[in-house]
């Protein structure tokens, strides 16, 4: 990941910015299992989610998280961990992320230079990635990376593309609509003529912050939920506090790798505010407190419109959620790859609810996490068929992953989402203040 000045910026802008830049703080000492990390900024609309985004996007893990906006001015203290639930060691992690932090306000990343990107939006269905990957194959189109959510009988993915033979970014017009010509009927299938929707694109954005615009834009979560996917559904309340003019809005979920960054980048985008929220993981599960208004200061102002909340934060929890079982395939990459593999998947039945695919080099590294027909974990025997004509060396089974916390299990009846939930703002601040160490405890 390249960091780099703006290039329209000359250097009295950049000392501006320096100035107006966040201070970050980094401690290892204070608290035996995590590490702290604080974030104090200037308050902008979208911050929070840009301090997150940093985070989780060094695979990093945040177990707590308390925010709080006074004024123009904005505090963050996260509680990070490693993917193993240790504290952070590596002095260059360390060293980068204070880095990004520090400079979140005016410094961009590029983590692909090019390639073409293709956004696809449809009806999910069996072998709909298998024949996408045919396709681009016959094209002579290189998939360099590329990411895959279902949701609600939909489909959401970025294809990162490059010409095979050259190795360069495709910008010849006529090819691209010659792209474009062949997978749009693959997309529409046979029941999908309207809303299926595909473009391309030259500018790379943030993979999982694109994907969560388009899920959104698609409207999935005005859509009937599969069975399987009601299971362990996130329980989301939202209620106005009319004296102090904030809703409140609270999540109790399963806890998983970059849940916060889902919840924010869904609020952010939906043009809400966060000035206050607390997070805590226990165990497996996570609980999450946002006071939000609209980015005019209004709170939120009708039944409607709250239940529109409930149902984007339920999706975008659930788009990310792993289902089925969990296949990670390292081979040397080369031409069908995808093509073969995935063509295997769909001739055995296997439907692919999520998929992370990346190229280093020779090497792909292709997660998947592949469900049956219907929306559930396949069984052993099918599993088994498909890594032996893969090759079940290069094709391994993996448990889905862990969140390794060191708290205790959450007691099943404890913290509901009602009657507790409007706490006084100021036990909130209060407390926030303390743990961003501005306020001392005279308990």
């Amino acid at each position: 990941m390249n960091m780099e000045w703006p290039a329209c910026l000359n250097e009295f802008e950049k000392l501006l910015f320096r100035l107006d830049s966040p201070s970050v703080a980094v401690d290892n000492d204070v608290c035996p299992n995590t590490t702290i990390v604080k974030v104090d900024s200037a308050r902008k609309h979208g911050i929070l989610l840009e301090a997150v985004q940093v985070i989780t996007d060094l695979n990093l893990s945040i177990t707590k998280a308390y925010i709080s906006s006074d004024g123009r001015w904005f505090m963050d203290v996260f509680h990070v961990t490693d993917t193993n639930g240790n504290k952070l060691k590596d002095e260059s992690l360390i060293s980068y992320m204070e880095q990004s932090l520090s400079s979140i306000h005016f410094m961009r990343s590029c983590s692909y230079e090019g390639v073409t990107a293709l956004e696809l939006t449809g009806t999910d269905r069996v072998g709909l990635l298998s024949e996408v990957f045919a396709v681009l194959a016959d094209l002579n189109c290189s998939v360099v990376d590329a990411k895959l959510w279902t949701h609600n009988g939909r489909i959401a993915s970025l294809i990162y593309i490059k010409d095979c033979v050259s190795g360069c970014q495709i910008e010849d017009s006529h090819r691209i609509r010659k792209i474009e010509s062949k997978l749009r009927p693959v997309l529409k299938g046979d029941n999908d003529i309207r809303s299926a929707k595909m473009s391309v694109s030259m500018t790379v954005t943030h993979t999982e912050r694109r994907l969560h615009q388009m899920m959104f834009d698609d409207r999935d979560y005005e859509r009937t939920p599969s069975i399987s996917s009601l299971k362990d559904s996130p329980e989301v309340s939202v209620q106005n506090w009319n004296e102090r003019g904030y809703s409140v809005v609270n999540v109790q979920c399963k806890d998983r790798p970059k849940l916060l960054f889902d919840a924010v980048c869904t609020l952010t985008d939906m043009d809400y505010v966060v000035f206050h929220a607390t997070v805590d993981t226990q165990g497996r599960r996570a609980s999450m407190e946002f006071y939000i208004k609209h980015s005019d200061g209004s709170p939120i102002s009708s039944d409607a419109e709250r239940q529109r909340v409930v149902q984007c934060l339920q999706a975008a929890i659930q788009r990310r959620a792993s289902q089925g079982v969990r296949l990670e395939l390292y081979a040397l990459d080369r031409p069908c790859l995808l093509a073969d593999v995935t063509r295997t998947f769909r001739e055995n039945g296997l439907n692919i609810a999520r998929a992370e695919i990346s190229t280093t080099g020779d090497s792909a590294c292709n997660i998947f996490y592949v469900t049956d027909v219907e929306g559930y974990t396949p069984d052993t025997k099918t599993i088994d068929g498909v890594r032996e004509k893969i090759g079940s060396s290069y094709l391994k089974v993996k448990e889905l992953p862990l969140i390794y916390h060191q708290e205790a299990e959450r007691n099943e009846a404890g913290v509901g989402v009602g009657g507790a939930m409007l706490l006084s703002l100021g036990s909130i601040v209060k407390k926030n203040l303390y743990h961003l160490g501005l306020i001392r405890s005279h308990s």
